[in-house]
């Protein structure tokens, strides 16, 4: 485990998620896992289905991060271009990976199904590319330097990222605690403000909302030093209760 900071990239492919169609929840899960794997998730973009725009955010993020993942586009539709984008980010080819097709076939086979031209292109990669296994559909995601192609269905990204799970180099994973409290934020932003300043290796994220007719406040604490995420968690709390502001472990 390191003290330095890993990061993560992430493109989100898709006109179906510009239009509305259809609603992401990548970004949320991707995010997540990259925590507990001691990496944060620093940029998302989301791109349309057009190899220029997936070649121009593939190559910045991949270039400012540690890692970079994608997921969309690598199914078996004529739209579905991200092998063909990555590869022209990276100036290689695109080649059918051996044990990519023989993964369709068994799948298809087990089903009384052929592989069609229109499944085999879910066995396409970039050249030197590595296999991410799938064990819900059989189309593997891609693994090629530090890029990660993986599906935009949910699900299926959830079984190549659990694939990926304790194979990446990071640095501590990210802890937090979060305190409720029913109040405007901008009531306790000098509170905040001072906990945060006393604990240089802590941030304090504010979250307010409006229910039952009451405004309030959840305060997320995030470290990755847990003695100093405790500090910080109990001075907030001294500086609400001293305040007169009563709050809640644990969020509201």
């Amino acid at each position: 485990m390191s003290e330095r900071i890993y990061t993560a990239g992430l493109v989100v492919i898709g006109d179906e998620i510009l239009s509305g169609r259809t609603h992401d929840k990548n970004i949320a899960q991707v995010a997540s896992w990259l925590q507990v794997q001691g990496i944060r998730l620093a940029e998302v973009r989301v791109v349309p289905d057009v190899v220029e725009r997936i070649v121009e955010a593939v190559n910045a993020l991949r270039e400012q991060n540690d890692y970079l993942f994608t997921t969309g586009g690598i199914g078996p539709t004529h739209d579905d271009i991200t092998v063909d984008a990555v590869a022209e980010a990276l100036g290689v080819g695109v080649v059918v990976h051996p044990e990519a097709r023989a993964m369709l076939e068994r799948y298809y086979g087990s089903r009384g199904l052929e592989v069609t031209e229109a499944r085999l292109r879910m066995a396409r990669v970039p050249e030197g590319a590595e296999l991410i296994p799938n064990r819900m559909s059989g189309a593997p995601g891609i693994k090629i330097g530090n890029l990660h192609l993986m599906a935009g269905v949910p699900h299926i990204t959830a079984g190549m990222l659990d694939a990926l799970t304790g194979t990446l180099d990071g640095g501590a994973p990210l802890l937090s605690e979060t305190i409720g409290c029913w109040t405007a934020e901008s009531e306790v932003a000098d509170i905040l403000r001072e906990a945060e300043k006393a604990h240089e290796s802590c941030q304090i994220g504010s979250y307010p909302f409006f229910r039952e007719g009451r405004v309030g406040a959840n305060f997320v604490i995030r470290s990755t030093d847990a003695d100093e995420l405790k500090s910080c968690v109990d001075s907030l709390c001294d500086g609400l209760a001293t305040a007169g502001f009563d709050f809640t472990p644990g969020g509201i």
